[in-house]
């Protein structure tokens, strides 16, 4: 089907890498986090527990799957999403939890 995104090779490559990028918890809890807005390494750092040199190398992960995107403030450097539909997926996956969960007991 013409104009379909899912016809087309490249697509499924660049979609298998944004799920590469959201397959590690700690980054999951950071795109979570990055829902309410943009935050700095620190935040995330308050947000998840995990040291800023861990939070720097996901950061980095996600930034090159455009999950999220960076600006400058004089020595900060501000993460927020690149687009908010990264968050549809969020009740999906939620939905997919409470089948396997189901099916547990």
């Amino acid at each position: 089907m013409k104009g379909d995104p899912m016809s087309n090779e490249k697509n499924f490559e660049v979609m298998a890498g944004i799920f590469k990028a959201l397959s590690d918890p700690t980054r999951l809890r950071i795109v979570h986090q990055l829902a309410e807005g943009e935050k700095c390494v620190q935040d995330l750092h308050e947000g998840t527990g995990k040291d800023m040199s861990t939070i720097s190398r996901h950061l980095t992960i996600l930034k090159i799957h455009k999950v999220i995107e960076s600006r400058r403030e004089k020595t900060f450097i501000y993460y927020k999403l690149k687009s908010k539909f990264i968050l549809d997926l969020f009740p999906c996956l939620g939905s997919m939890l409470g089948e396997i969960r189901k099916e547990e007991f």
